[in-house]
């Protein structure tokens, strides 16, 4: 196991890079996620304006304007924050590299940075005006298609699925929340996909009618994406131990997996950045020293072979689905199979209802397979109606 991209590359390429240790394998594999995610994204929605499917919406733009003291107040408050954290980090670089997540949730920092970054930020800001300001503003007509917001829809899906995620994970473990509220929202550990998917797909849909772009396309447009961020997302949780996985698994492994090694049957976790189960004999003196005791089943290694495998199966039907919102209804059944059955095997939390247990998770997977069922139905019958009134005129 990799807590952070420091240890991989120790292990891998024998190179003893302590600065590397700022950069968290699970942090790191959920940015590759969004990254590859807008890219697929990005494809998909310029495609689908090359076919007529979706326009540009025609914007308005101020140009020639000087800096407004808003403007200058926001970069100000941006460079404080930034300059407040690097200078103290700057300052305290090796327990940095020790701690990183602690050091960048914290309320510590450099006041003197802060000064000098608001200074700055603002300053750049004042400049960057001025070199474009003209004796009278104007106003100009530009037009901007779908894909053109990929980018800020990626920032709102970050911010809102992070913070659905740890909603709906707290929710699930209120005991561990309510012993320590502070650590369990600002921790980046113990994140809940569902809550992640559900809040993040509500904000996305507001900023998609908001800007005039087809909600049906956009979501279709979406659906491969989602599958292949969720598949990398789940190599962070593999590669770092975040706690993701599956129950103990004691069993031999079966005749029918020989060819594959081990731990892709029963792993153990070593070095997992929780520090859960028992020492390693061998590890001394280092952060990260312990191992599950016995090995459980590896899910985020399943889930991540898949949803790659579901990813391009959404991809080929693409084209196929000409139907607006058939698609991400697939991919909600696809979703909500995959979750359901991985579950399973998963350690979670267990709710009591009636004589009937069941997880959150097990729940909502549930939940999106009839709905991703009533939408294929639906859409099917929507389209079916738009071509006969197409037919009629």
């Amino acid at each position: 196991m990799y807590p952070s991209i420091y240890y991989a590359v120790k292990d891998l390429f024998g190179l003893d890079l302590h600065f590397l240790k700022m950069i968290q394998s699970f942090g790191f594999f959920v940015a590759m996620a969004f990254l590859v995610a807008s890219y697929f994204w990005t494809k998909e929605l310029q495609r689908k304006e090359q076919e007529g499917l979706l326009v540009p919406q025609t914007i308005k733009t101020l140009k020639g304007a000087k800096a407004t003291k808003a403007e200058l107040i926001i970069s100000a408050i941006i460079g404080f924050l930034i300059g407040y954290k690097l200078l103290f980090i700057a300052l305290n670089f090796s327990e940095f590299t020790e701690n990183t997540q602690g050091f960048l949730l914290s309320l510590e920092g450099n006041l003197l940075g802060g000064i000098i970054g608001a200074a700055l930020s603002a300053y750049l800001k004042y400049r960057e005006n001025e070199k474009t300001k003209l004796e009278k503003p104007v106003w100009v007509e530009e037009q901007m298609y779908p894909h053109q917001h990929v980018g800020n829809m990626i920032l709102i899906a970050a911010f809102f699925g992070i913070l659905g995620a740890k909603i709906f994970h707290n929710l699930e473990n209120w005991d561990e929340f309510i012993a320590d509220p502070v650590g369990a929202l600002l921790s980046f550990s113990g994140l809940t996909m569902y809550g992640g998917l559900i809040l993040a797909a509500t904000a996305l849909i507001y900023y998609g009618r908001k800007n005039k772009i087809t909600v049906t396309h956009l979501v279709d447009s979406s659906a491969p994406s989602l599958m292949i961020g969720y598949a990398i997302g789940r190599i962070g949780c593999h590669v770092s131990g975040d706690g993701d996985w599956g129950i103990d698994n004691i069993t031999p492994k079966p005749n029918w997996l020989s060819w594959a090694p081990d731990w892709v049957w029963a792993y153990d976790y070593p070095h997992n950045v929780n520090s859960v189960g028992e020492p390693i004999a061998h590890c001394i003196g280092e952060r990260y020293c312990n191992h599950l005791v016995p090995p459980v089943f590896p899910t985020p290694f399943y889930e991540t072979i898949m949803c790659i495998f579901l990813f391009f199966v959404l991809w080929n039907l693409r084209k196929r689905i000409t139907t607006p919102g058939v698609l991400f209804s697939v991919y909600l059944i696809f979703n909500g199979i995959e979750r359901f059955f991985i579950e399973k095997i998963r350690v979670n939390t267990l709710y009591h209802v009636n004589g009937f247990a069941f997880t959150q998770a097990e729940l909502i997977s549930t939940l999106l397979f009839f709905i991703g069922l009533a939408g294929i139905w639906y859409f099917l019958k929507e389209g079916r109606r738009r071509k006969l009134e197409i037919r009629k005129l």
